[in-house]
C-alpha cells in the first residue's frame, strides 16, 4: 500500500469548462457522467461557484440552486466544493455582510461541503465575514492564497516573494482555515518554485495543503509532481477532454505516473478513461466555445500577461462579439501595462475582469479614455489594499467622482437582503430567488422573470437541439391573422394533453390604448444607486425621434447590457455628465454626454442586451 497517497480533487464540472469553454457546459450533459464520477473515489469534486452561478442565470437559463441539488443527489459519496470570492461571493463587487451570511448558509444547506474562499488581493479583511459564515455553517473552510508574480517570471522580487506567501498562510490559519490552497490561476508556478513553496509552507502550518494549477504555460504537470515530492496533500486535476490548455492537468497521465509509488492515489484508470470517452461524445455540440485562434496547446507568454484560464476564454469570446478579435494581441500587451498601473494585483476574479476589461477599453478607445466603474472603485480602495502603489496619473483620472474608502470596505455597505426581498416579493419569496436577485439585480431579475413565466426564454438561452420543440408541432391557423403586440402580462404555462407536453404563452386581451403605452417616453430614475426591482423598472423605449443635424448620439461602443439611465428625457446635461450605465465584459461602464444639451430620447430599456453601435441616447444642443 502507498505510504502517503495523494488525494485528487476533480474540477471538470467547474473550472475545467470555465477555463476552456466560458462555463457553457449544461447540466443535461453532465448528469449522465455523475454516477460513475461518484464511484471513482475523488477526495472532492468542484462543481459550483466561480462563474457557474452567473453563467447559468445569464446565458443558460438554468437555476444554479437546482443545479447544485442535482449534483448533491447524484454525487452522494463525494464531498462537493465551490469557489467563493470572499466578500464578492460569486459576483463582481463586494456585497453587504447580510448577503454573505445568507448565501453561505444557503449554499451549505443545499449541498456544499467545502468552501474554497479567496480574495482577489489576498487581503484578509475581505475574507473575515465569509470565513465566519463558513465556520458557523460547520462546513470545511479552505482559504486560498492567490499565486502571482510581478515581472520576474519566477518566485521572488519586491512583492510576491516567499515571505509574502508564508505571511498569508499564517494569517489564514489564524482565521480558522481547515486547509490551505495555493491557487495558481495563471499557470505561473514553476516546478522548482512549487517544491520550495510547499516545503516552506509545510514548516509553518499543520493543516492540509492543496495545489490548484492551470496548465496555461505548460508547467502545471511538472509543478504538481514537484509539489508532491515536497509533501503537498491534495492536487486538482481534470478529465482529459477538458484538461490542459488553460484548464488543470489531466488526471489520467498523473495516475499512470504515480502507479506503484508511495503517492499512488489508487483511482480506477479504466473507469476514468470511460468517463473521458463519455465526455468526448458531448463536447462536439460546444465546438464554437472550444475553438481558439491559436494552434499551440500552451501559451508561454502567460508569464508576461498572466491571464488566468477562465479570463482567457471569456476575453476571446467578448472580443469576437465586439468584432475586435483581430486586436487580441494588442489587448494582451496592454493587460501587462494596465496591471502595472493598478499596482500589480493578482489576476483573479474580479481583478482579472477589471484589468482585462480596462485593457480592452484602453485599446479600443485610448488609454483611460473610458474607465470602468469597478476600476474607479478599486482605485478608491473599495476592493481592499493593492499589493503596490497605483499609478498617480490613473488615480487623478479615476477619483474625479469617488471618495477614498478607509477601513474594511464592506463596513460602508448597507444591508441588502431586505431590499432584495421587497424588490421581487410580487414574484417570489423563495430564498434562492432572493439571493439570485441580490447578486445580480439586472441579469438575475431577467432570469427570474423567465423562471416564473413572466418572459419567454430567449432562443440564445435554449440548448441546441435537432428535434423540434413541442410548441413547433402545434399547427398554425389556416386563416391569416394579425398578431397583436405581446404585453408584459403574458405568462408561460405547461399544458399536458393525453400524455403530451406543450409549452404555451397566455396573454390577457387588453384595450388598444394599453398596447400603445409602451411607446410613450418614461423617465428613468435619476440618482438611486440601486438597479431597481420587479416593481420599479427602467424606462420603456422612447419613440424614435428623427435626428436633427446638430443632435449628438450616444451609441454602445461594445456589446453589453443596459444597467440603467441616470438622466431623464428633457433633463439638461453638460459634456462629460454620465447618461447611461452599460455593462460590458461584466464590468460597469458610464457613458457620458459628448455635448452640453438636453436629453431628447432614451431608446433602450433597463436589462436590454444591445449590440455594438446601438443608439442609447440622443442629446440635442
Amino acid at each position: 500500500m502507498p505510504k502517503n497517497p495523494i488525494k485528487i480533487s476533480d474540477t471538470t464540472f467547474r473550472d475545467g469548462h470555465q477555463s476552456l469553454m466560458a462555463t457553457r457546459l449544461r447540466m443535461e450533459d453532465m448528469e449522465p457522467l455523475l454516477a460513475d464520477m461518484d464511484a471513482v473515489g475523488f477526495h472532492s469534486m468542484e462543481v459550483w461557484g466561480g462563474a457557474t452561478f452567473d453563467v447559468t442565470t445569464r446565458f443558460l437559463g438554468e437555476d444554479p440552486w437546482e443545479r447544485l441539488r442535482t449534483f448533491k443527489r447524484l454525487l452522494p459519496k463525494t464531498p462537493l466544493s465551490m469557489l467563493l470570492r470572499g466578500q464578492s461571493l460569486v459576483g463582481y463587487r463586494a456585497y453587504a455582510d447580510d448577503v454573505v451570511d445568507a448565501f453561505v448558509e444557503r449554499s451549505a444547506e443545499v449541498g456544499i461541503d467545502i468552501f474554497r474562499v479567496f480574495d482577489a488581493l489576498n487581503d484578509p479583511v475581505n475574507l473575515e465575514q465569509a470565513a465566519r459564515a463558513v465556520k458557523k455553517s460547520k462546513k470545511h473552510l479552505q482559504m486560498a492564497v492567490c499565486y502571482s508574480l510581478t515581472e520576474e517570471g519566477r518566485l521572488g522580487g519586491p512583492i510576491y516573494n516567499m515571505e509574502y506567501y508564508l505571511g498569508k498562510v499564517t494569517d489564514f490559519e489564524a482565521m480558522g482555515a481547515d486547509s490551505i490552497c495555493i491557487k495558481d490561476m495563471g499557470g505561473l508556478l514553476a516546478p522548482y518554485d512549487a517544491f520550495d513553496l510547499v516545503t516552506e509552507i509545510k514548516k509553518v502550518t499543520n493543516v492540509p495543503l492543496q495545489l490548484h494549477c492551470h496548465y496555461t504555460s505548460g508547467m502545471a504537470s511538472m509543478s504538481v509532481l514537484k509539489a508532491m515530492e515536497a509533501g503537498v496533500d491534495i492536487v486538482d486535476t481534470c478529465l482529459a477532454p477538458l484538461a490542459l490548455r488553460t484548464a488543470q492537468p489531466a488526471v489520467e497521465p498523473l495516475l499512470l505516473t504515480l502507479g506503484g509509488t508511495d503517492r499512488d492515489p489508487g483511482l480506477d484508470i479504466d473507469r476514468l478513461l470511460e468517463l473521458g470517452d463519455m465526455l468526448e461524445k458531448v463536447l462536439p455540440k460546444y465546438k464554437s466555445y472550444l475553438e481558439t485562434p491559436r494552434s499551440a496547446v500552451i501559451d508561454a507568454r502567460v508569464l508576461k500577461h498572466q491571464i488566468p484560464g477562465g479570463m482567457a476564454s471569456n476575453l476571446v469570446s467578448q472580443l469576437r462579439e465586439a468584432d475586435a478579435i483581430d486586436r487580441l494581441d494588442e489587448v494582451l500587451e496592454e493587460i501587462s501595462r494596465t496591471r502595472k498601473d493598478l499596482g500589480y494585483p493578482p489576476l483573479v476574479t474580479p481583478m482579472s475582469q477589471m484589468t482585462g476589461s480596462q485593457a480592452v477599453n484602453n485599446v479600443l478607445f485610448g488609454r483611460y479614455k473610458m474607465i470602468t466603474g469597478p476600476v474607479r472603485d478599486y482605485v478608491a480602495g473599495a476592493y481592499g489594499k493593492p499589493p503596490a502603489a497605483i499609478d498617480g496619473d490613473l488615480v487623478k483620472l479615476a477619483m474625479t467622482d469617488r471618495e477614498p474608502v478607509t477601513g474594511r470596505p464592506a463596513d460602508s455597505l448597507k444591508p441588502e437582503m431586505d431590499e432584495a426581498r421587497e424588490s421581487i416579493k410580487a414574484m417570489s419569496d423563495d430564498i434562492d430567488d432572493i439571493l439570485i436577485y441580490a447578486l445580480y439585480p439586472t441579469t438575475g431579475l431577467r432570469f427570474l422573470k423567465i423562471k416564473h413565466g413572466r418572459e419567454p426564454m430567449p432562443d440564445e438561452m435554449k440548448p441546441d437541439s435537432d428535434e423540434p420543440s413541442r410548441t413547433e408541432v402545434v399547427s398554425a391557423p389556416s386563416v391569416p391573422t394579425v398578431t397583436p403586440p405581446r404585453s408584459p402580462n403574458a405568462r408561460q404555462f405547461n399544458v399536458f394533453v393525453g400524455g403530451e407536453h406543450f409549452q404555451v404563452e397566455v396573454d390577457p386581451i387588453r384595450p388598444v390604448r394599453d398596447a400603445l403605452v409602451s411607446q410613450v417616453p418614461i423617465a428613468a430614475p435619476s440618482t438611486a444607486p440601486s438597479t431597481g426591482g420587479l416593481m420599479a423598472q427602467a424606462p420603456a423605449p422612447s419613440a424614435q425621434p428623427e435626428l436633427d443635424a446638430d443632435d449628438a448620439v450616444i451609441a454602445a461602443p461594445i456589446p453589453g447590457i443596459v444597467l440603467r439611465y441616470v438622466v431623464e428625457v428633457g433633463q439638461h446635461v453638460s459634456a462629460g455628465d454620465a447618461v447611461v450605465l452599460l455593462e460590458a465584459m461584466k464590468m460597469e461602464n458610464s457613458l457620458p454626454s459628448p455635448i452640453d444639451g438636453t436629453v431628447k430620447a432614451l431608446p433602450a430599456t433597463q436589462g436590454e442586451t444591445v449590440a455594438k453601435d446601438a443608439v442609447l441616447a440622443i442629446i440635442s444642443p
